[in-house]
C-alpha cells in the first residue's frame, strides 16, 4: 500500500510550536497540516496527469486525502492513491488505447497490413505501443489476450494504476518536495492567524 503522510516532526517547527501557547497549537496544526496536505493532493494530480494519459478528474477519484488527526500524541495528515485500487489489479489497458492517428498514419498501416492492430499511449509523449495478440471484448470496454493458443481462456491486459504511478521517483519526489516547500509557509501563516485572533 502506498500512502503519503506529513507529520509535525520537522525541528524547526517544533520550536515555533513551542513558542505559542498549548490552546493555540491545538489550533495551528490541523489548519496548516490540512492546507499542506490540500496542497500535496493537487501536486500528486499535476504530476500524474503532466507524465501519463489520464485526466485529472481520474486521478481524483483514486486520491484521498485524510485530513490532520492525532496518532500517538502525534498530529499528522495523510494522502492515500489506494481508494479505489483492487488488490493486484492495475488500470485495464483500454484506459489507455490510441484514439485518434492522421490519414497518413492510416494509410501506412494498411499499406503494411497492421491497421488491426491495437495500440496503447500510457506515458505522454512517448509513441504508441503494439500489443500482439490484444484484442477488444466486453462490448469493447475491455482489452484481452489468449493465454495459450487455443480460443479459451483469455486474460484481462492491467498496466500501470494511480498508487504506482505516484510511485515513480520523479513524481513522488515533485510531491514531497511541495510539502517541504508549503510546510513552514503554512505554519507560519496559522501561528499568525490564531495570535492575530487571540490578541482580539
Amino acid at each position: 500500500m502506498v500512502s503519503l503522510s506529513i507529520k509535525t516532526d520537522f525541528k524547526d517547527l517544533q520550536k515555533k510550536m513551542k513558542a505559542i501557547p498549548a490552546d493555540l497549537q491545538k489550533k495551528v496544526i490541523p489548519a496548516a497540516l490540512n492546507k499542506v496536505i490540500a496542497k500535496a493532493n493537487t501536486e500528486m494530480v499535476r504530476g500524474i496527469t503532466s507524465e501519463f494519459n489520464i485526466k485529472a478528474a481520474e486521478v481524483r477519484e483514486n486520491l484521498r486525502v485524510i485530513k490532520a488527526r492525532s496518532v500517538g500524541g502525534n498530529w499528522q495528515a495523510s494522502l492515500d492513491p489506494n481508494v479505489k485500487a483492487r488488490r493486484g489489479r492495475g488500470f485495464n489497458l483500454i484506459r489507455f488505447a490510441e484514439k485518434k492517428v492522421s490519414l497518413a498514419e492510416g494509410r501506412r498501416r494498411k499499406k503494411a497490413g497492421t491497421q488491426n492492430d491495437l495500440r496503447f499511449n500510457i506515458k505522454k509523449g512517448s509513441s504508441s505501443k503494439v500489443i500482439k495478440g490484444a484484442f477488444l471484448g466486453n462490448n469493447g470496454r475491455t482489452v484481452f489476450a489468449r493465454t495459450g493458443k487455443e480460443r479459451l481462456p483469455i486474460k484481462a491486459l492491467t498496466t500501470i494504476d494511480v498508487p504506482q504511478m505516484f510511485n515513480t521517483k520523479r513524481i513522488s519526489k515533485r510531491v514531497i518536495d511541495r510539502i517541504n516547500a508549503e510546510m513552514v509557509v503554512e505554519f507560519d501563516r496559522a501561528i499568525n492567524l490564531q495570535l492575530m485572533k487571540a490578541s482580539r
